[in-house]
């Protein structure tokens, strides 16, 4: 029988499947279909100190194979979700889940990863830094060394529970964030978050998105994110959570032996909502084809072949 088990940052799951944040709710909607229990973690909706209504509509666009969406952190904030969705959601699923935090400031970044350190029921913490950082001028703080490490300083000094940076890949470098945000105090990372994407309606001669751009993700993205997963794999010793058009077993398989130690499904869920129940199913077969017997045994195995 294959071993599907993986640990992250002491944190061990039953196998490394974890819906991305935003594409999964707080798993209601999910729990009417299957047992998300099946899942190794869950990473709730992204929160923010104060409830947000996000960007104007329309803020979805489709595209071969992929979408664009420019939601704009839609949540209830930080006090709803404590006191609402988590006892909702631990109603539902009983092993430890991701909390996902966004900010608008340092202080801001500080405080709620602070309130999800207090949550029984987090076991991992995971910072979006490719939010606007209002006090630099609205750049955001992922894109840049500096600012990506100040984020991580600031929530690591409020927090016992390991801290996941969500890196974005609009940038030119990534693994010199990756290795500011580790030398910072970063329990491990998460990459990568959605690409800058645009789509025009050639009838109506205007973006399709009311904000023209957003996030693109879905199959297309992979080859990227596989590509700066394995990128970052080299420059850092943390573990990371790969992510970025997953939609099956192989695709699993591929980004750990890139160096994930588990993997986010985001935008397959959103076209098959039992897309990660599927993959968790096919996964042990699959291992089996490949002789796999321990999946921990082929975290960045590309990795250490190419160093060789």
């Amino acid at each position: 029988m294959v071993n599907m088990n993986v640990s992250l940052s002491g944190l061990r799951l039953d196998n490394p499947v974890i819906p991305a944040s935003g594409t999964f709710g707080y798993g209601k909607e999910y729990a009417e279909l299957y047992d998300i229990n099946i899942l190794g973690s869950l990473s709730f909706k992204g929160t923010t100190r104060e409830s947000r209504f996000g960007n104007p509509q329309p803020r979805i666009a489709e595209c071969s194979q992929g979408m664009i969406n420019s939601v704009g952190l839609q949540n209830p904030g930080l006090e709803a979700v404590i006191e609402k969705e988590l006892p909702d959601l631990a109603k539902i699923y009983g092993k430890p889940v991701i909390a996902n935090v966004s900010g608008f400031s340092l202080e801001e970044y500080a405080e709620c990863a602070k309130a999800m350190d207090d949550q029984e029921q987090v076991g991992i913490i995971e910072v979006n830094v490719s939010c606007p950082n209002v006090n630099h001028g609205g750049m955001a703080f992922g894109v840049l060394p500096e600012s990506a490490a100040e984020v991580t300083r600031a929530v690591k000094k409020v927090t016992k529970k390991p801290i996941y940076i969500k890196l974005s890949p609009n940038v030119t470098d990534i693994a010199s964030i990756a290795r500011a945000c580790e030398e910072a105090g970063a329990d491990g990372l998460s990459l990568i978050n959605t690409l800058l994407g645009m789509r025009i309606d050639i009838k109506k001669r205007q973006p399709v998105i009311a904000n023209q751009m957003g996030g693109f993700s879905g199959p297309a993205i992979f080859p990227v994110a596989l590509r700066m997963v394995y990128q970052v794999a080299k420059a850092v010793k943390i573990p990371i959570i790969g992510m970025g058009g997953i939609s099956s077993a192989e695709d699993v398989i591929e980004m750990m032996m890139a160096g994930a130690t588990a993997v986010q499904v985001g935008a397959a869920n959103l076209v098959n909502p039992y897309a990660c129940k599927e993959i968790i199913e096919a996964l042990p077969k699959t291992m089996e084809e490949l002789g796999i017997e321990n999946l921990e045994d082929i975290i960045g195995c590309v990795n250490k072949i190419s160093k060789q």
